[in-house]
C-alpha cells in the first residue's frame, strides 16, 4: 500500500514539530492509541486498537527513526503485530515545510500487511487508512488551536481556517519525546495493520 497526503497548519514549523513530538498530544490524536513509549535511541513502542471491517484487534508495534532533521523532516521504519488479525510493516517520510500561512505537513507511506487484514481487500484497507489519517488531522488541528489560539484566530479572521472545537487532550508541558512520525504511524500503519507508515 502506498499513501500520500498533506495538510496546511496555521502554526509555525517549530510549533508543529514540538507538538508532533509530544507523547501526550500524539496519544490523544492517534485514533485508538493506548501507548506511545520510548524504548531506546529514536525507538518507540506503540499499542493501539484497530478495527477494519469485521476484523478488530489490539496491535503492538516498534518504530525506529532515522535521517532526523528537526524541525523539518525524518524517516521512520515500522513493524507491528496484531496476533491472528495480521501484521503490518513499512516505512514513511514526513516533512514540515514553512510557508506564509504557517507550515505544510506532508507524508509518503509505503506499507504492506498480512494475515486476516490482508484478506479484507485493498479497497477496504485503503479506506480505513485514509479515514484514520483524516481523524488524526482533525484531532491534531483541534489541539493546535487549543495550544496556539492566536495563530488560528488570525487565520479565522482572514477566512483561511475553520473554527473546530478543541477535542484532544492537553500537552501538560512535558518535554517532547516522540517525533512527528507517531501520528503517521497511527493513521497509516494501524489502518494498514498497525501503526502509521509513510
Amino acid at each position: 500500500m502506498d499513501m500520500q497526503g498533506s495538510r496546511q497548519l496555521a502554526v509555525t514549523q517549530q510549533q508543529a514539530w514540538d507538538a508532533l513530538n509530544d507523547p501526550v498530544v500524539l496519544k490523544a490524536c492517534i485514533p485508538g492509541c493506548d501507548k506511545v513509549e520510548p524504548t531506546g535511541d529514536n525507538q518507540y513502542a506503540i499499542a493501539m486498537a484497530l478495527k477494519i471491517g469485521p476484523v478488530s484487534a489490539k496491535f503492538t508495534g516498534k518504530i525506529s527513526l532515522t535521517e532526523m532533521n528537526p524541525p523539518a523532516s525524518y524517516k521512520l521504519s515500522f513493524d507491528g503485530q496484531g496476533g491472528v488479525a495480521g501484521f503490518g510493516k513499512g516505512s514513511a517520510e514526513v516533512t514540515l515545510t514553512p510557508n506564509d500561512e504557517g507550515c505544510d505537513l506532508s507524508y509518503t507511506v509505503h506499507a504492506s500487511v498480512g494475515g486476516k487484514i490482508a484478506q479484507l481487500g485493498q479497497r477496504l484497507i485503503d479506506g480505513a487508512a485514509k479515514s484514520m489519517a483524516e481523524d488524526f488531522f482533525k484531532r491534531f488541528d483541534a489541539e493546535m488551536q487549543r495550544l496556539y489560539p492566536e495563530s488560528y484566530a488570525a487565520k479565522m479572521v482572514m477566512g483561511d481556517v475553520e473554527g473546530d472545537a478543541p477535542a484532544a487532550a492537553s500537552s501538560s508541558g512535558a518535554k517532547p519525546a516522540i517525533p512527528v512520525w507517531v501520528w503517521a504511524v497511527g493513521a497509516v500503519v494501524l489502518a494498514a495493520a498497525v501503526w502509521l507508515g509513510s
